[in-house]
C-alpha cells in the first residue's frame, strides 16, 4: 500500500468519524474520532472471519504505519509548535512555579510511584513483571500529554489559570519524561548509567534543547519582518517546527523542548512588531488550522492500532489496574505540589481534582510504548498503555467540563488566545 493510499485512507476515516461524531452524537472531535475508530476497529475482529478481504485490508494498512516514527519523527515537531505558539504566555509566565514543579518533580515522583504500584498490582495478578518494565510504563504514562491536553483545553474553556497550568505542564514535562525513558532503555541494553552520567545528559540535552530553539525563533523572527508577504512568513515557520526538530535530533538534544521553546520564543519575539510588520492573523490562522487536521488524523491513527496490539483477559485486567493507578498518583503528586505551593505561597485558586482529571494521557505514551524492548512490550506494557490511553481521551476528555464547574466560581472561564 503507496504512502498516498494510506494518507488518504486516513484522511476519509477522520472526515467521515468526525462528522458522524458532529452531526448525530455531539460529542467533540478527538473523543468522537477515538470512540468510533476503537468501535469499527472492533467491528472488524468481530467480522474477521465473515469477511476475511476486509479484515485483511485493515490489517495490513496498520501495519504498514510505523506509529513510532509518525508521532516522534513525523507529526509531533508541528504539534509541539503550534500548541507551544498559540500558548497565552503572560498566563504560563505567571504559573512557572506550578508549570515547573509539576513538570519536572511530579514526572519524577509519578514515574516512581506508577512503577512500584504496577509491580505489587501485577504480582498479584500471577504476571510477575520485572523492575525495569514497571520503570518503564511509570516513564512513559507518567508525563502528561500535549496533544491530548491541548485539543481538550481548548475546547472546554477552562479558566486561564488552570489553562496555564496544564497546557505548560505538558508541553515540558516530556523532555524529563523522555531523559528517564531514554536512560532506562540504555540501562535495558547493559548500560548502567551514573547519577553524574544521568546529570549531564539532562543538562545538555535539556539545557541544548532550550537554546537551539531560542536561537532559531530569534533568526525566524528576523528573517519575517523582513518581507512582506504572509506566504513567505508561514514557510519560515514551517522551517523552523520542522527544521530544529530535526537539527535538535541530529545533535542529540531535546527535540520535543526545541520545538516547545521554539514556539514560545518566536511568540515573544514576533510581539514587538505591528501587524504592519509580520502578518500574525494569518500565521495564527494557519497553525491553528494545521493543529487541528493533525489531531484528527492522528486521533483516528490511535484508535486503528487496537487491530495491531494483543490482548486478553489478563492483560485487560491489568490495564483497568493501570487506569486506577495513575489517577491515584496524579492525584496525590498535584496535591503534593499544590500544598506544597500553598503552604509558602498565597493560596491557589485551581482546582486540584480539575488539574489531576485535566492531566491527559495521549499518543505520545502509547509511541514511547513501541520502542520498549518487544518482549515486554509485546507482553503488557503496550496494551496496558493502550487502555490508559484511550481511557484518558473518551472518558476524562470528555468529562472534563464537569470538574471545572466548581472552579469556576473562583476563577473566570475564558477561551483560549492565540
Amino acid at each position: 500500500m503507496t504512502t498516498l493510499r494510506i494518507l488518504s485512507t486516513l484522511i476519509a476515516i477522520a472526515a467521515v468519524f468526525g462528522w458522524v461524531s458532529s452531526r448525530w452524537l455531539k460529542l467533540p472531535l478527538t473523543v468522537g474520532s477515538v470512540l468510533l475508530t476503537v468501535l469499527f476497529s472492533l467491528l472488524l475482529e468481530g467480522v474477521g472471519a465473515r469477511v476475511p478481504e476486509l479484515h485483511a485490508w485493515a490489517i495490513l494498512l496498520v501495519r504498514q504505519i510505523n506509529f513510532e516514527d509518525l508521532i516522534l519523527h513525523g507529526m509531533l515537531p508541528m504539534l509541539l509548535f503550534a500548541g507551544a505558539f498559540l500558548l497565552d504566555l503572560e498566563f504560563v509566565v505567571q504559573e512557572r512555579l506550578v508549570i515547573s514543579l509539576l513538570s519536572v518533580i511530579g514526572t519524577l515522583i509519578s514515574t516512581g510511584a506508577v512503577a512500584v504500584l504496577m509491580w505489587l498490582a501485577l504480582a498479584a495478578l500471577g504476571m510477575h513483571p520485572q523492575w525495569l518494565a514497571c520503570f518503564f510504563f511509570g516513564a512513559l504514562i507518567s508525563p502528561t500529554d500535549p496533544i491530548a491536553v491541548l485539543e481538550m483545553l481548548k475546547r472546554v474553556g477552562a479558566p486561564k489559570r488552570l489553562q496555564a497550568q496544564l497546557a505548560g505542564e505538558s508541553l515540558f514535562n516530556d523532555g524529563v519524561g523522555a531523559v528517564v525513558f531514554l536512560t532506562l532503555l540504555g540501562a535495558s541494553r547493559g548500560a548502567a548509567p551514573t547519577a553524574l552520567h544521568i546529570g549531564w545528559v539532562l543538562l545538555l540535552g535539556v539545557g541544548g534543547g532550550v537554546l537551539l530553539g531560542v536561537l532559531g525563533a530569534l533568526v525566524t523572527s528576523q528573517l519575517m519582518r523582513l518581507v512582506s508577504s504572509y506566504q513567505v512568513e508561514i514557510l519560515l515557520t514551517l522551517s523552523l517546527a520542522l527544521g530544529g526538530y530535526a537539527l535538535a535530533e541530529v545533535l542529540q538534544l531535546s527535540a520535543p523542548l526545541e520545538a516547545v521553546v521554539a514556539g514560545i520564543a518566536l511568540r515573544q519575539f514576533n510581539r514587538k512588531y505591528s501587524r504592519q510588520v509580520i502578518s500574525h492573523e494569518s500565521i495564527d490562522r494557519f497553525w491553528t488550522v494545521i493543529d487541528e487536521l493533525q489531531n484528527a488524523v492522528l486521533f483516528v491513527l490511535l484508535g486503528l492500532e487496537v487491530l495491531s496490539i494483543a490482548f486478553g483477559r489478563q492483560v485487560f485486567a491489568a490495564g483497568l489496574i493501570a487506569i486506577v493507578v495513575v489517577l491515584a498518583v496524579r492525584l496525590g503528586v498535584v496535591a503534593l505540589v499544590m500544598g506544597t505551593i500553598r503552604a509558602f505561597r498565597q493560596p491557589q485558586r485551581s482546582s486540584i481534582a480539575a488539574l489531576s482529571w485535566g492531566g491527559l494521557r495521549g499518543s505520545l505514551g502509547l509511541a514511547l510504548a513501541f520502542a520498549v524492548p518487544v518482549s515486554e512490550a509485546n507482553r503488557w506494557i503496550l496494551p496496558t498503555t493502550y487502555i490508559v490511553v484511550v481511557f484518558s481521551i473518551i472518558v476524562q476528555g470528555w468529562s472534563m467540563h464537569l470538574f471545572l464547574r466548581k472552579g469556576r466560581g473562583a476563577a473566570k472561564p475564558a477561551l483560549a488566545q492565540p
